[in-house]
C-alpha cells in the first residue's frame, strides 16, 4: 500500500511541477510589456449599488485620466443610499461622464448583468474598459496602459485587479495572495491560448464581442460571473490579450473580516461550476494535486517510508513553485507575498475545501 502511495505521490509532483513550470511560467517569465498608446476611443464603465463612499473618492480618480479621447459611464443599480445623486452631481461636473438609471426590474431583479447590459448599450465608444465602483486605478496612464494592449485581433483585454496593504494582517495577506495566485493562473492560460476568465474590477473588450455572445444571455440566471463567464464564453487564444504594467493595475479595498472574505469567495466558487468542462478539468486538477501534495506525503513520513525521496520531491516541488510565485509577484508588485508563500498556501488549500463543502450545502449570496 505505501508503495502505491509513493507511486501516486510521484505522479502529483509531476502534476504540480507541469502546472507552474509549464503553465504558469509562461507568465513568470514573460518579459515586461511596454505601453505605446492607441489611439481608441474608450468607454469607461462603472456599475454601482449602494457605493456611496466609494463612488465619490474613486470616479475623480477615473474622470482625471490622461487619456484624449473617452467617455465615463455610470451606472446606478437602484441603489438605496446616495450614490445616484453623487453620480448626478458628476455628470454635472465632468462633461465626459454620462449616467444610466437602473430601475428594478421584476424579470432581473437585482441582478448586475442587467444593469450592466444596458450601461453597455448606453455606451457610444467601440471599446469598453469596466472597473468596480470599489476600485480605483494605480495611475493616471491606466486608460492608456489597459488599450495599448489592443491589436486588430487581440479584441479583449485582460488586466490585474488587487487589493491594498493592511499592515499587520494576516487575513489582507491571505487575501492578496489569493488573489496573486488567481492573475497568474488566468494571465498564464492566456498567454498559453487557452483563457477562461477575468476579473470585473480590470477588463476590457470591443462592444463587437459583446454582441457575438448576446451578451450574458446564457448566464443571465445567475446572479453573479458578469466578469468571468463572459470571458469563459467569449475569450479565445486569437482574441485576447493580458495587461500587466504596472500603470495598467486598480486596487480594491479587501474585506476586513474572514466572514466577508469567505462569503465572497463562496460566489467565486459558485461561479466557476458554470466554466467550460475543459477549464473546470484543469482547476480541479490543480487544486486537488495541491490538496494531495499536502495529504500524501503525511502518509508516508508518519511510515519513514522512502522519507529521503519524500523530502527532496517536497523541496523540488515548493522550490519550483516559490521562483514561480516570486517572479510572478514581483511583476504584479506583490513582492512581500512570496515570503508567505508555504504558510498562506496551506490556509487556502483548506479554505477552498471548506467553501466548496458549504457550497454544496447552501446558496451563496450574490450582488447587492
Amino acid at each position: 500500500m505505501l508503495i502505491l502511495i509513493l507511486y501516486f505521490f510521484i505522479v502529483v509532483v509531476a502534476i504540480q511541477l507541469s502546472f507552474y513550470l509549464g503553465v504558469f511560467g509562461k507568465f513568470a517569465f514573460a518579459k515586461a510589456q511596454k505601453i505605446t498608446p492607441k489611439k481608441l476611443s474608450i468607454s469607461v464603465i462603472v456599475c454601482a449599488k449602494n457605493e456611496e463612499e466609494n463612488v465619490a473618492n474613486f470616479i475623480p480618480l477615473l474622470a482625471e485620466q490622461n487619456y484624449p479621447d473617452f467617455e465615463i459611464i455610470l451606472i446606478d443599480d437602484a441603489s438605496s443610499d446616495n450614490t445616484l445623486e453623487i453620480f448626478e452631481d458628476f455628470e454635472k461636473q465632468y462633461s465626459n461622464i454620462r449616467l444610466v438609471k437602473v430601475q428594478n426590474n421584476e424579470a432581473f431583479w437585482g441582478n448586475k448583468k442587467y444593469a450592466l447590459t444596458l450601461g453597455i448599450k448606453a455606451a457610444k465608444k467601440e471599446y469598453l474598459l469596466f472597473t468596480d465602483a470599489d476600485c480605483y486605478p494605480t495611475s493616471k496612464e491606466w486608460i492608456t496602459a489597459m488599450s495599448s494592449q489592443f491589436t486588430m485581433q487581440k479584441t479583449i483585454v485582460l488586466g490585474y485587479g488587487g487589493y491594498e496593504k493592511i499592515a499587520n494582517s494576516f487575513l489582507n495577506k491571505v487575501i492578496r495572495f489569493e488573489t496573486l495566485v488567481t492573475a497568474i493562473q488566468y494571465f498564464s492560460w492566456a498567454k498559453a491560448g487557452l483563457p477562461y476568465m477575468g476579473v470585473g474590477r480590470n477588463l476590457a473588450y470591443k462592444k463587437e464581442e459583446f454582441f457575438n455572445v448576446n451578451g450574458f444571455i446564457s448566464h443571465i440566471q445567475l446572479r453573479s460571473g458578469d466578469d468571468d463567464l463572459f470571458i469563459n464564453e467569449a475569450a479565445t487564444g486569437k482574441n485576447t490579450a493580458i495587461s500587466y504594467t504596472p500603470e495598467s493595475f486598480t486596487y480594491s479595498k479587501p474585506k476586513r473580516t474572514f466572514k466577508e472574505w469567505i462569503t465572497q469567495k463562496r460566489r467565486h466558487v459558485a461561479t466557476a461550476n458554470h466554466y467550460k468542462k475543459l477549464d473546470k478539468l484543469q482547476l480541479g486538477t490543480f487544486y486537488c494535486s495541491q490538496l494531495l501534495f499536502i495529504l500524501l506525503p503525511i502518509v508516508l513520513l508518519s511510515f519513514q517510508f522512502q522519507w529521503i525521496l519524500v523530502l527532496t520531491l517536497i523541496a523540488l516541488r515548493y522550490l519550483c513553485a516559490w521562483i514561480i510565485v516570486g517572479f510572478s509577484a514581483g511583476k504584479l508588485k506583490e513582492n512581500d507575498l512570496k515570503y508567505w508563500f508555504p504558510v498562506v498556501e496551506l490556509v487556502l488549500i483548506f479554505t477552498q475545501i471548506n467553501i466548496f463543502i458549504t457550497n454544496i450545502f447552501s446558496k451563496p449570496v450574490h450582488w447587492k
